[in-house]
């Protein structure tokens, strides 16, 4: 009754929404957010298009063949296209807060994965942090609104070894200019000791994973790592939502976003 006295239409596809969701995305939309499931770098986790390259037993990237990221590993839900590059843009710059909660617990089957080279709990769960002004003028972190997500899909797993939440002990010092248009250099350069670790106490010896909605070169999530090691983290492991790759190139415009929403740099 409610659904035809007041009809609700899918912020994605703009389609009539028949059925109750919590997600307030309709079925088709919803179940079209899959996982990349090909094969990808064993270090930074990078999908690989080359078929010599993803035959080998551990596959590398190009990068990580020539030189090593401070992170130990790093692994994304799926590609950043849409309809999952639509979501995130929705929950950055429509303000929709709920959605990070749900697009957080997609990150539970990569936890489930790389369970075995977390090493041993406790584990602590850190959100890369956004400089206050960026903040302020957001109104949220989305990296933190994934991380409560994939915390609230694990407390309801009942998995043993819940880790700990740290919001404020990863500080991003100083505001760094837009990744966009920058290269691989150029981006590793320009997140060089932009972060720095408040209170150590609490990941010292201990196993940090690391979340963020975006990775595109890893140079911000280096970064990150990069801080949290020299505070005492004993292993850094990054979490995405998606991995953006100039492999898999995603030509369709974000759908019901306007002006320069979509030139704006990922976070990582």
């Amino acid at each position: 009754m409610l659904a035809i006295l007041f009809p609700t239409f899918c912020p994605l596809c703009t389609k009539k929404i028949e059925h109750a969701r919590w997600t307030a995305l309709c079925d088709d939309c919803w179940g079209s957010l899959t996982p990349f499931t090909g094969p990808c770098c064993a270090s930074c986790g990078i999908p690989i298009a080359a078929e010599t390259h993803a035959e080998a037993s551990e596959p590398r990237c190009g990068f990580c063949r020539i030189e090593a990221y401070d992170f130990d590993l790093a692994r994304s839900y799926g590609l950043y296209s849409a309809p999952l590059r639509d979501a995130i843009l929705h929950l950055k710059f429509r303000r929709r807060e709920r959605w990070g909660f749900w697009l957080g617990e997609l990150l539970f089957p990569l936890w489930q994965s790389l369970a075995p080279q977390m090493g041993d709990p406790p584990w602590v769960l850190i959100p890369v942090p956004l400089h206050f002004t960026r903040e302020r003028e957001r109104g949220f972190n989305q990296a933190e609104l994934l991380a409560r997500g994939l915390r609230q899909r694990l407390r309801k797993a009942r998995l043993p070894g819940l880790p700990q939440l740290e919001v404020g002990c990863l500080r991003r010092r100083r505001a760094t200019p837009p990744q966009s248009g920058l290269d691989h250099r150029a981006r590793m350069e320009n997140v060089r000791r932009a972060f720095e670790v408040c209170r150590s106490e609490g990941i010292r010896g201990r196993s940090v994973i690391l979340v963020d909605d975006v990775m595109t070169t890893g140079a911000t999530a280096s970064a990150c790592a990069r801080a949290l090691k020299r505070a005492g983290a004993m292993k850094v492991i990054v979490l995405t939502l998606a991995r953006a790759t100039p492999q898999f190139p995603d030509h369709n415009e974000p759908r019901l976003l306007t002006g320069n929403i979509q030139a704006e740099d990922n976070d990582f």
